[in-house]
C-alpha cells in the first residue's frame, strides 16, 4: 500500500497549495490514499464543516484534526451528524470519553483496509487528553488486527513525546509521523519491527511565513512582548509531509519526505 500523509494545513495559501498538489501527488507515488492534517485550515484556527467537504472533494480520502478542533464551533455538532463527510474526519482518539466525533477510523483503499488513528499527546498541550501510551495503543492494536495497514498522526508538542510513540509502536503500526510543530523534521527511517516513523510531517502553508502566519506580524510580536494577531502568510506556499510504502503484512518498506513549493 501506498500512504501519502500531509502536514498541517494553514489558511488559504496552505488550502490552495493543497488542492494543486494531490493530483500531482496521487499519481506521483501512485498513492492508495492520500490523508491529510487540516486542522489549522479555517484562517489558521481550526477547520469547518464547508472546508472538511471541500477538501475531500479536492482529493483528500481522510482528515485529521488535533488541538485546534474545538476551535471552529460550527464543527462540533456536525461531527456527530452521520453525514460521510464527517465519518472521514479524526480528532484526537484518546480525549476525554463521551468527546464529540470519532478518533478512529478503516479507511477503503484500492490495496485494501487502512486504519487511521489520531494521538494527541500531553505536554504543553491543551488539556484534556488521556494517556495515549495506553488508550492509544490499544486501539493501534485493535485496527492492526483489522487492517493491511495502520497510519497513525501523533499530534504532540515535543518530540520526545513523538519518538517515544514511535517505539511504543513500532511493529504495530505501519507508520508514526508528528504533527503539530509545523517544521519538517529529516530523521525519517523504519524502526527495527517494520514502522515507518518521521517526528514531524511539516505543513502545507506559507513558505516565507512563521510556521504559516505573517513573518513581519509575528516578529513585532517578539520584539515588543505586546498582544498583537498574527494573520496567515501569503504565498507562496509549501506542501510538506511523506510517502509510506508497506508490504502484505503491514510493515514499512520504504519512507520518503515531500516538501513541494507552489506559486500562487
Amino acid at each position: 500500500m501506498n500512504i501519502v500523509f500531509l502536514g498541517d494545513v494553514v489558511g488559504e495559501p496552505g488550502r490552495g497549495a493543497l488542492y494543486r498538489a494531490i493530483p500531482l501527488l496521487r499519481e506521483q507515488y501512485a498513492a492508495d490514499a492520500i490523508v491529510v492534517n487540516a486542522e489549522n485550515a479555517a484562517g489558521g484556527k481550526g477547520i469547518t464543516p464547508k472546508l472538511v467537504e471541500e477538501a475531500l472533494e479536492k482529493g483528500a480520502d481522510a482528515i485529521t484534526l488535533g488541538d485546534h478542533t474545538w476551535d471552529q464551533p460550527d464543527l462540533v455538532p456536525w461531527l456527530d451528524g452521520g453525514s460521510d463527510a464527517a465519518a472521514r474526519v479524526l480528532r484526537p482518539f484518546n480525549l476525554q470519553e463521551g468527546t464529540p466525533g470519532q478518533g478512529s477510523m478503516v479507511l477503503e483503499t484500492p490495496a485494501g483496509k487502512l486504519g487511521i488513528l489520531c494521538l494527541s499527546g500531553r505536554t504543553f498541550m491543551r488539556p484534556g487528553a488521556t494517556n495515549p501510551f495506553t488508550l492509544g495503543y490499544a486501539e493501534a492494536v485493535r485496527l492492526r488486527a483489522e487492517c493491511a495497514a495502520l497510519l497513525v498522526d501523533m499530534h504532540a508538542e515535543t518530540t520526545s513525546e513523538k519518538v517515544a510513540m514511535g517505539y511504543r509502536l513500532d511493529g504495530v503500526a505501519s507508520a508514526v509521523v508528528g504533527t503539530h510543530t509545523h517544521v519538517q523534521t529529516g530523521d525519517e527511517r523504519i524502526l527495527e519491527h517494520g514502522t515507518a516513523y518521521l517526528t514531524d510531517a511539516g505543513m502545507c502553508g506559507s513558505l516565507n511565513g512563521v510556521i504559516g502566519r505573517d513573518a513581519e506580524a509575528v516578529l513585532q510580536g517578539c520584539i515588543t512582548a505586546l498582544p498583537c494577531k498574527y494573520p496567515v502568510g501569503g504565498w507562496p506556499a509549501q506542501v510538506c509531509g511523506v510517502c509510506v510504502v508497506t508490504d502484505a503484512a503491514g510493515r514499512a518498506t520504504a519512507i520518503t519526505r515531500i516538501a513541494q513549493v507552489f506559486e500562487k
